[in-house]
C-alpha cells in the first residue's frame, strides 16, 4: 500500500527503485527468506525522491505516518489516536496510536465499498484501476529484485493501453 500511496502523491511515476532489508526482529522470518525491516527509495525522472521505511513490529501500536516535503511546504498525516488529548508537564503524554489497521481505516474501507458499488451500478470503471495495481506491483517486484541484488532497478512506465 505504501507504493500505491507513493504513486498517488508523486506527480510523476517512479522510474528507479533501491531497497534494503533485513530480518532484525524475528529470526524465523529470516529463516523463511523474508525480511521484517526494510527501506525503499523511489526516484522519478524529474528528480523527485520518495523514501519508505517499514517494520513488521512497533512496540507502541500500528504506526503509519506520511510526510511530503516540497517548495510549497509540508503535507503530513499522522497516526490516528482514540482522542486528541495530550498532557504536557515533565513529559508529554497522549493516547497511543490505534493498535490495528481495521480501527484506523474503517471509514476508508466503507468509502471504498461505496465507490465500488457505485461503479458497478453505473458501469463506470473504478479508480484506482488495473493500471494502478499493475504499476504498484511492478514497483514491488523491482524493490524485491533491488534488495536481493543490492542494485538500483530501473522501472519503465506502463503505457496507457493497459
Amino acid at each position: 500500500h505504501d507504493l500505491d500511496l507513493a504513486r498517488f502523491l508523486l506527480p510523476d511515476e517512479p522510474t528507479r527503485v533501491f531497497a534494503v532489508g533485513a530480518a532484525l526482529v524475528d529470526p524465523e522470518i529470516g529463516a523463511a527468506g523474508d525480511v521484517d525491516t526494510a527501506s525503499v527509495i523511489l526516484t522519478t525522472d524529474a528528480g523527485r525522491i520518495c523514501q519508505i521505511a517499514c517494520s513488521r513490529r512497533s512496540g507502541y501500536g500500528y504506526d503509519q505516518r506520511i510526510e511530503v516535503h516540497g517548495s510549497g511546504g509540508l503535507l503530513r498525516a499522522g497516526n490516528r489516536t482514540d482522542t486528541t488529548v495530550e498532557h504536557w508537564s515533565d513529559a508529554v503524554r497522549s493516547d497511543p496510536p490505534q493498535h490495528f489497521f481495521l480501527e484506523r481505516y474503517a471509514e476508508a474501507y466503507a468509502a471504498e465499498m461505496r465507490h465500488f458499488v457505485e461503479c458497478v451500478a453505473t458501469g463506470r470503471a473504478p479508480a484506482p484501476g488495473i493500471r494502478d495495481g499493475l504499476a504498484a506491483q511492478r514497483l514491488a517486484d523491482a524493490a524485491e529484485e533491488s534488495r536481493r541484488r543490492g542494485l538500483v532497478m530501473e522501472v519503465r512506465p506502463i503505457h496507457d493501453s493497459v
